[in-house]
């Protein structure tokens, strides 16, 4: 084997790892596009995320994706930012050169190529409710804004919380505010689940009233059958998404930043839907 014929390595970082779909993903990714990488996973202790990536690094390594619980610390690791990167608060692709570390966030473009591109709602001039005020939900603001919706409320269970959120994006230029669940009083265009609950099978407490037969009601989460969120939303009228597509889009978008080349999605979230 010549130097080089050696692929580009690349992986992704976690604690626990061992479930990650994202070497699946990636590889489909080269081989459709015939790009010369191999992508693994790779176990951080939880106290050497940094020693971790610099060890990556010197064995070669070009890039990674950052999981949980590295999200925040990868943020701090990177020596440059992206605008999205910064606006999220973390980091979930990290890029490595001879200039250093280059952090970068593509789950928020993820969900909206999702939602606009593969579940074909656009989002320009929509109201759009998001749901819960930690980071998957800040991750998510700035390309949501970049869309041109009409207006953002962000509802959490503590508004305290979604009111803080709501105020670091108050120069947006779009009408952007914050509630608790309990004080929501209209339908929304497009409602997004950035809280865990669907994980332990519990819902946010909601009124119907944000559910009208126009709502797209999405959830980051995804499995095997539609989330109780989602079940919740479609009895009260609207359409529903989970969170697969967002998976395999963010995976595209740090493909691309890595790579320069954009792979399909539609064949990838397929297999991997068949795969649930």
């Amino acid at each position: 084997m010549t130097l080089e014929s050696v692929p580009d390595r690349y992986a992704v970082i976690g604690n626990p790892i061992e479930h990650s779909k994202s070497p699946q993903v990636h590889a489909w990714f080269a081989q459709q596009t015939r790009q010369a990488m191999c992508y693994e996973r790779l176990l951080a202790p939880i106290d050497r995320f940094a020693e971790s990536v610099h060890e990556f690094i010197a064995q070669g390594g070009r890039g990674s994706n950052v999981t949980v619980p590295f999200k925040l610390e990868a943020f701090a690791l990177a020596q440059e930012l992206t605008p999205r990167a910064k606006a999220a608060g973390a980091v979930n692709t990290l890029s490595f050169s001879t200039n250093g570390i280059k952090g970068d966030n593509t789950d928020g473009i993820g969900l909206v190529r999702d939602i606009t591109r593969n579940a074909g709602v656009p989002l320009r001039n929509r109201s759009v409710l998001l749901l819960g005020a930690g980071g998957a939900a800040r991750g998510v603001i700035l390309p949501l804004i970049e869309e041109s919706i009409a207006g953002l409320v962000i509802a959490n269970r503590t508004q305290l919380r979604a009111m803080e959120l709501a105020k670091e994006f108050s120069n947006s230029g779009i009408s952007l505010s914050s509630a608790a669940f309990d004080q929501l009083d209209k339908s929304f265009d497009v409602i997004i689940n950035a809280t865990s609950a669907s994980l332990d099978s519990e819902l946010p407490p909601l009124p119907d009233c944000v559910f009208g037969p126009q709502t797209l009601a999405y959830d980051m989460m995804y499995g095997a059958q539609p989330t109780i969120f989602m079940q919740h939303a479609a009895q009260r009228g609207a359409a529903v998404r989970d969170g697969l597509g967002m998976l395999i889009e963010q995976a595209a978008e740090s493909f691309f930043v890595w790579r320069g080349v954009r792979p399909e999605t539609a064949p990838v979230y397929q297999w991997l839907r068949d795969q649930l």
